[in-house]
């Protein structure tokens, strides 16, 4: 059976944010300085990306900081002075021309905003509930840091899914819906055997996983009801004893990070 023979994890910049962003009900006042994450699936055909990071341009240009991030309390942090992916791709030794197709988790601004560098070049799988919500016209995604100038480009090549689908050899993305409309975690079977499931924003934080606790930022939904598609990764990760991976923590992204870089060295 074919599955993805490398990964790596891409860190494209941090948010400084509340911790009951990622929690519901945590202590008011704490704060996390969280991972931005990609992963980059080397598959047949090439190489696949889910998630992009931010759109540099609505963070470093002054007014449209102000328009679009004008909340002091929550703080993207980009890792330098150019483009974050091409940074982190550059630093992995892959070319942007190498990867064949994108993923997104979900279209919110810390995952959506890079994929300009993708408009007309290669395929895009998302939700068709995610992408009718963002581009819906309504003022409401906005207001849910679903920036519409992220991916609105009649260039882009989107494959739409509705519900679970194989998106590549090795590679499945399960609806995992309420964190937003059509947010999607991903499971990746390794060729050798074995693999992961990454969860995204379907669990932030290990904590998220282990005590299952509800999300902190939700659309549509109870908070309560983001229990269960923390249980059903949960339960495909037992089932086929796979790491469940939480999308920003803070310890977990950076130290699978280096123990993958190893592995595949």
């Amino acid at each position: 059976m074919s599955g993805v023979r490398r990964i790596v994890l891409l860190t494209l910049g941090w948010e400084e944010l509340p911790k009951s962003v990622s929690v519901h009900g945590a202590p008011p006042g704490r704060r996390l300085r969280e991972p931005v994450p990609g992963i980059l699936l080397e598959c047949d055909g090439g190489w696949l990306l889910l998630d992009t990071g931010f759109n540099t341009a609505l963070i470093r240009d002054p007014a449209l900081r102000r328009r679009f991030y004008p909340d002091p309390v929550y703080r993207p942090v980009l890792p330098g002075p150019g483009e974050p992916l091409e940074e982190a791709l550059a630093g992995a030794g892959i070319e942007l021309t190498d990867i064949h197709a994108v993923a997104v988790s979900h279209l919110h601004s810390d995952h959506a905003g890079g994929l300009k560098h993708f408009a007309g070049r290669v395929p895009v799988h998302v939700q068709r509930t995610e992408l009718a919500y963002g581009l819906s016209g309504h003022p409401e995604p906005e207001g849910h840091s679903i920036y519409r100038v992220d991916f609105d480009d009649p260039r882009i090549d989107w494959r739409q899914a509705e519900g679970d689908v194989e998106i590549a050899p090795g590679v499945t993305a399960v609806l995992t819906a309420g964190h937003t409309p059509g947010h999607q975690s991903f499971v990746v079977d390794l060729e050798g055997g074995g693999g992961f499931v990454f969860a995204f924003d379907a669990a932030d934080l290990t904590e998220n996983i282990e005590r299952e606790l509800p999300v902190g930022s939700v659309i549509g939904v109870d908070h309560a009801k983001t229990v269960e598609p923390i249980r059903r990764l949960k339960h495909i990760a037992a089932e086929r004893g796979y790491r469940l991976v939480p999308g920003h923590d803070p310890d977990v992204w950076p130290s699978l990070t280096a123990e993958l870089r190893d592995y595949y060295t």
